[in-house]
């Protein structure tokens, strides 16, 4: 349990900075900087397992109907929320992106009960309740339907579902489930070479080089993130979650100077009550399971 706390509240921040890094790019398409981001996360997983002389795991997968089939899964949500995540930044929608990302505990809650069977404690469902009217008064006050929240929240909540269930080693699994959407990656390369329209390629040398590591900064809190959810149960870990979201604010609003109302703080406030409240029913939850 502690092992998966440490490796989750790494990846967690890793995540939460990933902003500034994607903003790097703001004169690339985001559906362009994706591919980059599958190709080179692809080529560093490659690197990563040969080291670890784990290609027997990989061919074992690809004799597995059911776990490629499972990996498939996995790989497309992950893309697709890579995409939904890199256009937002990209747009200045990173306000909206971290209420996605404070969504997503309370998904992974709802997952955790329906599909996994776990059971929070009424202090848990409280802090669940606390989270529930805080993101509804920040959805409230945003003014609008927040699709890109809603589909961050989704997608990775049901590739955290996904990733509890398979219980795939961290690497291996990381690897196939990039080599899932790696030939759409270049197919989509061919196709702006096709029509003249490849932007990553031009850019200057430093800023590519950049872009290269994009494979390294993709992989790398992937890897925590898969450690800590073999080793953690899955409602427990949506809600060190909020780590990311709040430095996402943070940025949003210090970095990024994106408008932030009152009503967005009260919101942040109550998130913040409800994680204190979670940690100690969990804490003593833990405690009373020990005495027993």
């Amino acid at each position: 349990m502690n092992n998966g706390l440490v490796n989750a509240i790494i990846a967690y921040i890793m995540w939460g900075v990933l902003p500034l890094y994607w903003k790097l790019f703001n004169d690339v398409p985001a559906g362009e900087i994706l591919s980059h981001r599958v190709v080179w996360s692809f080529v560093f997983m490659g690197i990563l397992v040969t080291v670890q002389r784990r290609w027997g795991d990989m061919k074992r997968i690809a004799a597995s109907r059911s776990l490629l089939l499972s990996l498939t899964a996995s790989g497309l949500l992950i893309a697709a929320n890579w995409l939904i995540f890199i256009w937002a930044v990209n747009n200045g929608h990173v306000v909206e992106t971290s209420l996605g990302y404070y969504l997503n505990p309370l998904l992974n809650v709802l997952l955790a009960v329906v599909f996994l069977h776990e059971k929070p404690n009424r202090g848990q469902w409280l802090a669940i309740a606390i989270a529930g009217a805080a993101v509804l008064i920040i959805a409230i006050d945003y003014g609008r339907f927040p699709w890109i929240s809603i589909s961050l929240a989704v997608t990775f909540g049901l590739y955290g579902l996904a990733k509890k269930k398979i219980g795939q080693d961290a690497s291996v699994g990381l690897l196939s489930e990039t080599a899932v959407v790696l030939p759409v990656a270049l197919g989509y390369w061919i196709y702006l070479a096709t029509v003249g329209k490849t932007t990553a390629w031009t850019l200057p040398v430093s800023t590519f080089v950049e872009l290269l590591l994009s494979g390294v900064l993709t992989a790398l809190p992937l890897l925590f993130f898969a450690r800590a959810a073999a080793r953690m149960e899955l409602s427990t870990l949506g809600f060190v979650q909020y780590i990311g979201p709040t430095i996402m604010l943070l940025l949003s609003v210090f970095a990024f100077k994106e408008s932030v109302s009152p009503v967005l703080l009260i919101g942040f406030a109550l998130i913040w009550t409800a994680l204190v409240v979670y940690a100690t029913a969990s804490v003593r939850g833990t405690k009373l399971a020990k005495a027993r």
